[in-house]
């Protein structure tokens, strides 16, 4: 039995000092694997608009019971060649407050991230967020109401637009 033993810790030993065999992966994926690759969302270059304009707000209802006013900016909205749906959101208190956020949908995966938060000043605060399951309810209503019908991006921006002036996209619905 000792023999045994020791020729099997001779045969790690062996093992471990070969380089080689370290480096070799299965061809083969786990369903869990497969399905996090599926979540990484490999982006193109994401660049800031400018402040939005006034005239080119789009409102957007996500609830009777929801107090704010939610708009987008048309000029902002962007259909990436990554499948990402970006755009300026414009969020309103029934004091005035306002906030304002530069997003990202990810319609394939339902995936959402923001990029950039507006300040006082005008400009954009930059933030780093990995990318995150749809949490908030009018990233929620906007993935399945207007920018992923039926978890399809898209096709441009004036599809989004158009989806936006109508209350909706035709083929809505999640």
């Amino acid at each position: 039995m000792k023999r045994a033993i020791a020729r099997f810790a001779a045969a790690a030993v062996a093992l471990a000092a070969c380089p080689g065999l370290h480096a070799q992966s299965s061809p083969f994926k786990s369903d869990w694997e497969m399905e996090q690759e599926k979540l990484n969302v490999r982006e193109g270059e994401v660049k800031l608009p400018p402040r939005f304009r006034e005239e080119n707000l789009l409102e957007f209802e996500i609830g009777r019971t929801v107090s704010f006013r939610f708009f987008i900016d048309r000029a902002s909205l962007d259909v990436g060649t990554d499948g990402v749906v970006r755009y300026t959101l414009v969020a309103r208190s029934p004091q005035g407050a306002e906030n304002l956020s530069y997003e990202g949908i990810h319609c394939k995966t339902g995936r959402t991230k923001a990029y950039a938060f507006g300040q006082a000043s005008g400009g954009w605060r930059a933030v780093k967020q990995e990318w995150v399951d749809v949490e908030k309810l009018w990233t929620r209503v906007l993935r399945t109401e207007y920018f992923c019908p039926k978890h399809r991006v898209i096709r441009s921006a004036a599809e989004g637009v158009y989806a936006l002036q109508r209350g909706g996209h035709l083929e809505r619905g999640n």
